[in-house]
């Protein structure tokens, strides 16, 4: 079921006489247990459009829907409290709070129902995240890069909304971090049914995405992950099934599987015997003596002769 979606955005600026198009005709819908990436270089649009999915700032045309409603409706203010969370790529914690703090302060302004004690919540949250207690109550800005957006992510979630949106959320951390960060996004979609959407122009992002969205000048083009070009590839070539076959006694029949590796003889096919062919017996050949010659002057005369 779509729990959020745009439906024919425009978005533009005016330079003068010209407008200017940053998003052009874009629909797209997100479902929660799925973990989204939209894909795109610098100036494609894809931060524009996570600021429009999160209600800090408005389409000029078009709109935002959750769960089938006008985000207008249901006001941008409640809808950033009690709908989404956002993760920043400059994490934008408050530096002088330790992490648990951080965390704290995100549940204080949320209406959704959360559990009685909100310090052990959010130990819990860190914890998870793999935020150590110690580490927990240092003050973030004594903390890594890595460190201080896993508090980032701890804080998007201490809401405990659906709707997880990150913005170039690994573009300041390696390699190794980075795919720590992916690991944390895809266990929230996968195990926890969030719906997590995250922009990047990081194609091993997109490659461990359940689904991409590519933007290239403010349009979608089709993507395929490597998950679903061999599943893609699995449907092409998989071996063809019979038809079911209707037999008067018993209904209908299962068709038994066909192993196209060895092929089945045709039953249209009459194959004749060929004839046995006997061989021919072979001619006797009858040797003749050969005549013999002599030399005649190797012949010696007769008495007569003399």
């Amino acid at each position: 079921m779509t729990l959020l979606s745009v439906n024919n955005i425009d978005y533009f600026y005016q330079d003068g006489d010209v407008q200017r198009y940053i998003l052009r005709d874009i629909s797209c819908s997100f479902e929660r247990g799925y973990f989204y990436t939209v894909l795109g270089e610098s100036g494609s649009g894809k931060t524009t459009l996570l600021a429009l999915l999160s209600a800090l700032d408005q389409p000029k045309t078009g709109a935002v829907y959750y769960e089938g409603i006008d985000i207008r409706s249901i006001g941008y203010d409640k809808y950033r409290r009690n709908n989404v969370s956002i993760i920043f790529q400059a994490y934008n914690l408050v530096p002088y709070m330790t992490a648990v703090e951080n965390v704290r302060m995100a549940m204080s302004i949320t209406d959704n129902q959360l559990p009685a004690d909100l310090e052990a919540v959010a130990y819990n949250l860190l914890d998870y995240i793999g935020i150590s207690r110690d580490r927990a109550d240092r003050t973030v800005n004594k903390l890594s890069g890595g460190e201080q957006q896993r508090v980032a992510i701890a804080r998007a979630l201490a809401t405990n909304v659906d709707v997880i949106l990150a913005d170039e959320p690994t573009g300041n951390l390696d390699e190794e971090m980075e795919n720590e960060i992916v690991q944390i996004f895809k266990r929230l979609a996968h195990e926890h049914n969030k719906c997590v959407i995250v922009v990047s122009h990081s194609s091993q992002i997109a490659n461990q995405a359940d689904v991409v969205f590519r933007l290239r000048k403010g349009k979608f083009e089709p993507y395929e992950t490597p998950a679903q070009a061999e599943a893609r590839w699995a449907q092409d070539y998989a071996p063809v099934q019979p038809q079911q076959q209707f037999v008067a006694s018993q209904g209908w029949e299962q068709p038994q599987a066909q192993s196209w590796v060895q092929p089945q003889p045709q039953p249209w096919i009459e194959m004749s015997p060929q004839p046995q062919l006997q061989p021919q017996a072979q001619p006797q050949v009858q040797y003749q003596p050969q005549p013999q010659y002599h030399d005649a002057s190797a012949v010696s005369l007769t008495e007569t002769d003399k």
